[in-house]
């Protein structure tokens, strides 16, 4: 749903200047939605669509919690924040993965995900904490562990509906592909994305009100040191929470007011996505001069000789 019909507005540009002269460009959408699923603002096309990556993590983390599985093995918020995560792969990281695994009684080796080049265990890789929260949803319900990756699995059957219910659309009509993990990922508006952020940060839920409280109180779980959802969350002291996907995704939301930001950099950017964040969340009021000053010194200047400028704002609906 969105509030009139304009579902289009000027895309961003993010500039990479080398001692101030222009030698890249990267282009940016971006949509601000409310819980209901009304677009408030906008740049570029709401309705393009992309895979939501690992920003979906979030919501794939519900099947730990509707099933009773977080109670059953006495999974605390800081497993919860490692199963949302998307982590480095550090020790601390590494060993909150094996407690979730330890406390529902499956060995490492049902891990899916690949082992991290140059690293010895699959409880390195960062999508870890994920495949560790749907091992252990099968180990509850008596679901076979060694097929949970696959789309006919009831885990992922389960997941695909808390995710539909959400987007308020049937879960047939996302189109899915695998995700580097080998887990399923699902293609959808940029808009959708909002959507789901906002819906995470509303407060209307308890279920999608403790992920955001496991995520905002162990940030250093879901990304790690010197990573921009980390440092996000840590600057702004539970207002925001966030989570980044691959090929430009970063998704963000406004805690307890209902509002998400959605950012897609069209040729996949990291850096792109992380300079739209911090110069969007200014615009809007969601940090204040200080964070951004703090992020954009990590995050923007790339060294005393160059440096990412974003072009453009977004357009009220």
């Amino acid at each position: 749903m969105t509030r009139g019909k304009r579902t289009q507005a000027p895309k961003l540009e993010v500039q990479l200047l080398r001692e101030g002269i222009v030698e890249s460009v990267h282009q940016v959408e971006a949509t601000v939605s409310d819980r209901k699923g009304r677009i408030l603002l906008l740049a570029g096309n709401s309705e393009a669509t992309a895979f939501v990556r690992s920003a979906l993590k979030p919501f794939q983390a519900l099947a730990v919690i509707s099933t009773g599985t977080i109670e059953r093995y006495d999974l605390t918020d800081k497993d919860l924040a490692i199963i949302c995560s998307s982590h480095q792969g550090t020790i601390e990281q590494s060993r909150q993965v094996f407690n979730v695994l330890w406390r529902a009684d499956i060995e490492p080796s049902a891990l899916q995900c690949p082992i991290p080049p140059g690293k010895e265990s699959r409880l390195q890789y960062n999508c870890s904490g994920k495949h560790a929260g749907m091992l252990a949803v099968c180990q509850q319900r008596n679901w076979q562990l060694n097929t949970y990756l696959r789309h006919s699995s009831p885990v992922q059957k389960l997941i695909l509906s808390k995710v539909s219910e959400l987007l308020e659309m049937p879960g047939e009509e996302l189109i899915s592909a695998r995700d580097d993990c080998g887990a399923p990922t699902y293609l959808m508006p940029i808009s959708k994305m909002a959507l789901l952020y906002a819906q995470l940060a509303s407060g209307d839920r308890l279920d999608l009100e403790r992920i955001v409280r496991a995520m905002t109180h162990y940030p250093e779980m879901v990304a790690g040191d010197g990573a921009f959802d980390t440092e996000l969350m840590r600057l702004s002291e539970g207002l925001l929470v966030s989570k980044s996907g691959a090929e430009g995704i970063q998704c963000i939301g406004r805690v307890g007011e209902g509002m998400g930001l959605a950012i897609k950099v069209l040729d996949g950017a990291k850096r792109a996505k992380y300079a739209v964040a911090i110069h969007l969340l200014k615009q809007l009021g969601w940090i204040t001069p200080a964070i951004s000053e703090s992020l954009s010194e990590k995050f923007a200047i790339l060294s005393d000789r160059k440096r990412l400028e974003v072009m453009g704002e977004l357009t009220v609906v």
